[in-house]
């Protein structure tokens, strides 16, 4: 057999068995919750879809893992600030203490307001939409994942939710208003997040790349950014990832915030001088800068975002967890312990098992990223969120930093045009200054031929040869030029269709799932 098959089977052996043994530990956790469930609620009426809930909550939080938190850590993994292992450690344990520590006690059991639950009457058909939602969405997730299309978990829950509750009382249950704010934001999210990423990779580029002196001007500006960034980061994670601990107005957090960005900037100052003295005056010694506050970025996202978007794994699976322990349908429930711990695990365990492939799509396989792009879009991750919430916008978070790796690479697009001009320009400069440096030679050469008689012609002689080496000291400078001039980096138009249909279609996609399977369960429970 060819030595060359055999290593491909070789490969294909290990990464199967790689593949059954993610798929062991997964099977592994949802096994330990259902036996959890069952034992600790066994003796309680109706428990069947408690423990059917939480198997599929399970379930839910490792898809939200292996797709969502990919956003949070893939630009640093793009950039090489972190590695894919260190970068699944780091979210893990942040998504993990985020969902712990500021999950919140209390959650809304009807993702954004999307249906009146009092419009259902009887719980088991409560719990049955519940259940179906669960489903549809980690199902569309679990889909989402497979090829690499990071989309949004709330618009899944959200759509499973809707369709769950169309199928139960009919289309008058849904709040048509925010449905349409959800889908405004398919077109707000990845605009803001781009814009706002591409502004502070433009002024990066403008205060510090494109000047003689790099590492002069990065003493100057990087701390700077490192104080934005704080005060950016302190804002939201006291307005949205202790919420929990306790509740303040945006002034106060903005206030708080800066106080603290003000005590980074005077900490970090001299740090960054003195690591600065040490570095060459080039683009890698500017990037290495940004290493430290991109890992750092990456980790206070994670637990924003474990602090935030747990509830789109447990607040279904809280719903029914209070409908069958109380009997009743409540807008707003308790969030037992267990079931918070089956949201945080689930999703540090999802994101370790099966996250890489979304990492390597965010980080890399939209547009080459290094530290100051990742940065830019880190940034642009916390402020554009910021601002939306406070202008009462329905933002993505996902869409806003998958917008942000567009926008990142839509500048490089646009300033490397600037050097595709130049590159015309180069070209047509080099064609001129060689035709004549031939129309020298030619003088040149017909002049030598003759018998110089005159001082004239012997002037001339000697103003053509300076002439000539000028000429052929220019064309080899321009040939330099034309050299060092950049191709032009598009952003990989594939990987954005793929994206965008991803996000376009993942509300109908995810209600048509739950209807099918609201109707299935129903049609189970009634034989």
């Amino acid at each position: 057999m060819d030595i060359q098959i055999l290593k491909k089977v070789d490969e294909f052996t290990k990464q199967s068995q790689r593949g059954f043994a993610r798929l062991t530990l997964a099977l592994i956790f949802i096994l330990l919750v259902f036996l959890w469930s069952y034992t600790s609620h066994g003796d309680i009426p109706n428990n069947t879809f408690l423990i059917i809930g939480a198997v599929f909550g399970a379930y839910m939080a490792m898809n939200i893992g292996a797709n969502d938190v990919a956003n949070n850590v893939g630009p640093a993994v793009g950039s090489k600030a972190l590695t894919v292992f260190w970068a699944i450690i780091i979210a893990s344990v942040f998504e993990a203490a985020g969902a712990f520590i500021a999950g919140g006690d209390v959650v809304r059991t009807i993702k954004k307001g999307i249906i009146d639950p009092a419009l259902i009457s009887n719980p088991d058909i409560f719990i049955w939409a519940m259940t179906a939602a669960l489903l549809s969405a980690a199902l569309w997730l679990n889909f989402a994942t497979s090829i690499g299309a990071p989309v949004s978990t709330t618009h899944s829950i959200v759509g499973g939710v809707m369709g769950a509750g169309i199928a139960a009382a009919g289309f008058e249950i849904v709040a048509w208003g925010t449905m349409g704010k959800i889908a405004a934001s398919w077109i707000i999210s990845p605009l803001l997040g781009g814009i706002v990423a591409a502004g502070f990779l433009y002024y990066i580029k403008r205060n510090i790349i494109f000047k003689d002196d790099m590492i002069e001007n990065a003493k100057k500006f990087v701390p700077i950014l490192i104080g934005i960034m704080s005060w950016a980061f302190s804002t939201y994670l006291i307005l949205k990832g202790i919420k929990k601990l306790i509740k303040v107005e945006f002034l106060t957090a903005a206030g708080v915030g800066l106080l603290i960005a003000i005590g980074i900037y005077i900490l970090v100052k001299p740090m960054l001088e003195k690591t600065a003295n040490k570095l060459e005056n080039n683009r890698g010694s500017v990037n290495s800068l940004f290493t430290i506050p991109l890992i750092f970025a990456a980790a206070l996202l994670s637990f924003a975002h474990g602090a935030n978007d747990v509830a789109n794994a447990i607040g279904p699976l809280a719903a029914i967890s209070d409908a069958v322990m109380g009997n009743g349908i409540s807008s707003k429930v308790e969030i037992p312990f267990w079931v918070m711990a089956v949201g945080a695990i689930g999703i540090s365990l999802g994101l370790a098992l099966y996250g890489p492939k979304l990492i390597k799509t965010v980080g890399s396989e939209i547009t080459e990223l290094d530290q100051i792009r990742a940065f830019s879009i880190a940034m642009a991750a916390s402020i554009t969120v910021i601002i939306a919430s406070q202008l009462g916008l329905p933002v993505s978070s996902t869409h806003v930093a998958v917008g942000g790796v567009f926008g990142v690479g839509f500048l490089r697009e646009w300033l490397d045009s600037t050097e595709e001009n130049l590159l015309k320009q180069t070209r047509e400069s080099f064609k001129k200054n060689k035709k004549e440096l031939e129309e020298y030679q030619n003088e040149f050469n017909s002049l030598q031929a003759l018998e110089i008689k005159k001082k004239k012609e012997y002037e001339r002689i000697v103003g053509l040869f300076q002439l000539i080496e000028d000429k052929e000291e220019l064309l080899k400078e321009e040939k330099k030029d034309f050299k060092s001039v950049k191709k032009i980096k598009y952003v990989k138009r594939d990987a954005i269709k793929k994206i965008v249909a991803a996000w376009v279609i993942t509300v109908p996609i995810a209600a048509t799932l739950s209807a099918g399977i609201f109707f299935m369960i129903k049609g189970i429970m009634a034989s």
